[in-house]
């Protein structure tokens, strides 16, 4: 080792405490080492001893090395890296004994330890020279007013524990604090007066209550505040906008109200982040003609109140990349000016915009970057027709126009568009064919052109689009045969939804191959023959899959529309948890597949309004997370199989206008549905409750008939099919045997010498034993 070496940094080197002992190391080359960084090294248990002989140490990191032991005191040592271990009490990590030490990070405990006073017997020090205390992810309890003794402190961190209570005075009045994490916690008082250095106050994610205090206005040196993701309410101080140095304002998700005015925005001239969002009696009310004195990066105010029309003092704000004014009561066309804003992540949906799209941003912004690049006006009342301006914007990512009013086709230039992840332009007036340019979109990860009027074949370009997970193109006027090509080439869907259209044909089975699909719907279609088979080979809807993108993140408005329980339901932020399959309003034939039961992840079944025969599958308990079953207008036959009553969420059964016979099942679910007699109706052989005609015993003995009868039938077949094996068995021997002499004269020769030959030789054996036989009685 080099004698004068003063940083050594032994990170995940698979170092255990053997390494560390005298065999391994030569003291004398230690002792200039400063900085010594072993961390992620699974040293375990006890403090190594062999640290507290490195005099000149001054840096020490011990994170995520499995330690669970108490910390000897390094009087010289000024900075401890201590997170990601075992430790089980506060004090073993030294806080109230290490006098010197000036940074302490214990974050990241895989234990709870509750934050207390030190023992009384603990050997404390005058004073303490901490700095710098990180214990987040680590702590529970209160907290306690000791660490006001920690007098020099400039950067607490107690986020993400389980605090409770208050913030006590003694941590409000440390004054030299400058940085306080205090988020994600439990904390459930008002917010408190702080001294006047801090210059980040980290409070979000907490039950704080009461009204944001004046004396927050005090806080000159502040930077930073985030209180959002509370519980605060009352107005807003206008001393905020004292803060001339504040760079971040977040206050969104609280119940705040009043007016935002331009006396809060006053003097805040670094302000570069702002968030109000989730006020709903928040009203935002500037002036038409104010001129901001900041220039903003990010500005959210969604769910708020926007007065004056669309905010015209944005278009003073040049570097403005991140705009959210979701359901703010907008209304009107879009500005001019907008177009040059250089916007790159919009969110105007949920608002009463008006006009045409052609105004909307198309400026480029270098300054954001990090983040998806977005478009969302859904649910807004703009018409006319898609701009081929939008086309120019090849930076977005998501691009979501659904429930406005827009009509005319889809531009061939959207293929340009080619990072484009989602394209959801669903419950317009749009018509005409679907271009297939959109195929050359290959990032596409979700297509929803739901409810439109578009017209034609579903282009087979499509197919080139791997990478899709959700194509939604129901509630259209598109016909032909659903293509084979979804099956073998769209692999990775996870919904399919082709419903009200005016697909013909049968249902291919190259849809069984979709293995991801959990989501299928075909229903109010034209589609004839029988259901296949294969469908049982679906194993999305067996064991479920993983979404390849975390829509979360990109558009909380993703949503897919399904039948269940007998309504159109919408689901957001649950339906990629939701299995069904709908393939109702069709004119299918045939039987219901037993191989279908086997799909037991389906939490709606809807095969109504088809001419189904046969009888219910008796497996049908084996899809035991069936909370909707539609078999309703078919021609299905027999009883009702006992199995249903083991469906333990069922809450929606309809098997109305059927021939269904015998007893109705009782016990278990079926019993919570006894109310609801249209459950079966249609069913003139079906007796006992919820209807009103109970079974006689020839209704009760129904089923036992019917096994009788079934068992008979079988005990013939077993006949019938014992002379079947006789009779093959001989024709395959004699025909094998016959026609190999009739075709082939040399052997059908020596056959029959073979034969003359045998017969000579049985003659000539019984005219000689005949001829002894005659000679020994004479």
């Amino acid at each position: 080792m080099i004698p004068s070496l003063s940083e050594l940094h032994l990170s995940g080197c698979g170092l255990d405490k053997t390494h560390l002992s005298s065999p391994h190391l030569n003291y004398s080359t230690l002792s200039n080492i400063q900085h010594l960084d072993l961390s992620n090294n699974p040293l375990g248990g006890i403090f190594p001893s062999v640290l507290t002989n490195m005099s000149s140490l001054e840096v020490l990191d011990l994170s995520y090395t499995m330690l669970n032991s108490s910390l000897p005191i390094m009087p010289e040592l000024l900075e401890l890296h201590l997170s990601g271990n075992k430790f089980k009490q506060i004090e073993d990590v030294g806080i109230w004994r290490q006098c010197h030490l000036k940074q302490l990070r214990v974050t990241n405990n895989v234990f709870r330890m509750e934050m207390t006073d030190p023992p009384k017997n603990a050997s404390e020090c005058s004073q303490y020279s901490l700095e710098l205390l990180e214990l987040s992810q680590s702590l529970n309890g209160r907290i306690p007013e000791t660490l006001g003794r920690l007098a020099n402190l400039r950067h607490l961190d107690l986020s993400q524990n389980g605090l409770t209570g208050s913030i006590p005075e003694s941590v409000t009045g440390l004054r030299f604090l400058q940085v306080l994490y205090l988020y994600e916690n439990q904390l459930t008082v008002p917010i408190p007066e702080f001294l006047g250095n801090l210059t980040q106050l980290v409070l979000f994610s907490n039950k704080l209550n009461g009204s944001i205090p004046e004396s927050l206005g005090k806080l000159a040196a502040l930077t930073e505040l985030y209180l959002h993701s509370n519980l605060l309410d009352g107005t807003i101080p206008v001393s905020i906008g004292q803060l001339a140095k504040l760079r971040t304002l977040f206050i969104s998700n609280n119940s705040l109200e009043g007016a935002v005015t331009e006396a809060h925005l006053a003097n805040l001239s670094m302000l570069k982040y702002l968030d109000s969002s989730s006020n709903t009696k928040l009203t935002f009310n500037v002036s038409c003609g104010w001129i901001p004195p900041f220039q903003l990066r990010y500005l959210y105010l969604s769910s708020c109140n926007i007065g004056n029309g669309f905010p015209q003092w944005l278009r003073h704000q040049r570097k403005l990349g991140r705009l959210l004014l979701s359901n703010a009561t907008l209304s009107g066309p879009l500005p001019t000016w907008l177009r040059k804003m250089p916007i790159i992540f919009l969110d105007l949906s949920h608002n009463k915009l008006s006009g045409s799209l052609k105004n909307l941003p198309n400026a480029k912004n270098d300054d954001v970057y990090g983040f998806f690049v977005l478009l969302l006006l859904e649910y807004n009342l703009f018409s006319g027709s898609i701009p081929r301006s939008l086309c120019r914007r090849t930076d977005l990512e998501v691009l979501d126009l659904s429930r406005n009013m827009l009509s005319g086709k889809i531009p061939n230039c959207m293929g340009n568009l080619q990072g484009l992840v989602i394209m959801s332009i669903s419950s317009n007036q749009l018509s005409g064919a679907i271009p297939s340019s959109i195929a050359l979109i290959s990032s596409l990860f979700w297509l929803n052109l739901n409810k439109n009027n578009f017209t034609g074949e579903v282009p087979p370009e499509l197919g080139n689009l791997q990478g899709l997970e959700v194509l939604d193109l129901g509630d259209n006027k598109l016909y032909g045969n659903i293509p084979n090509w979804i099956g073998k080439k769209l692999t990775s869907l996870v919904v399919l939804s082709l419903h009200k259209n005016n697909f013909t044909g049968r249902i291919p089975p190259s849809l069984c191959k979709s293995s991801n699909l959990q989501i299928l719907d075909l229903a109010y279609n034209n589609l004839t023959g029988t259901i296949p088979p294969c469908v049982g080979n679906l194993n999305g809807m067996v064991v479920g899959h993983l979404m390849n993108v975390d829509y979360t993140v990109i558009d909380h408005d993703m949503s897919v529309i399904q039948v269940m329980k007998g309504v159109d339901l919408e689901y957001t932020t649950t339906w990629d948890i939701v299995f069904n399959m709908d393939l109702s309003s069709n004119k299918l034939v045939g039987e219901i597949p037993v191989e279908l039961t086997a799909l037991s992840m389906l939490v709606g079944l809807n095969l109504s309004n088809n001419h189904l025969s046969g009888g219910i599958p008796e497996s049908i308990g084996k899809m035991m997370k069936l909370e909707t079953l539609d078999f309703s207008k078919n021609k299905l036959s027999g009883s009702i199989p006992p199995s249903m009553a083991a469906l333990t969420f069922l809450s929606h059964l309809n098997l109305s206008h059927n021939n269904l016979s015998g007893q109705i099942p009782t016990g278990n679910q079926l019993q919570t549905l006894i109310d609801d007699p249209s459950i079966y109706a249609g069913n003139k052989h079906l007796c006992g409750p919820p209807l009103q005609n109970t079974c006689s015993n020839h209704q009760d003995s129904t089923t036992t008939t019917s096994k009788k009868k079934h068992k008979a039938a079988d005990e013939k077949m077993e006949v019938w099919l014992f002379y079947v094996d006789i009779m093959s068995g001989f024709g395959t021997g004699f025909w094998g045997v016959i026609g190999v002499l009739m075709f082939k004269k040399q052997w059908r020769h020596k056959l029959f010498m073979f034969a003359e030959e045998t017969m000579d030789k049985i003659y000539v054996a019984v005219v000689v034993r005949v001829a002894k036989f005659k000679r020994g009685r004479e």
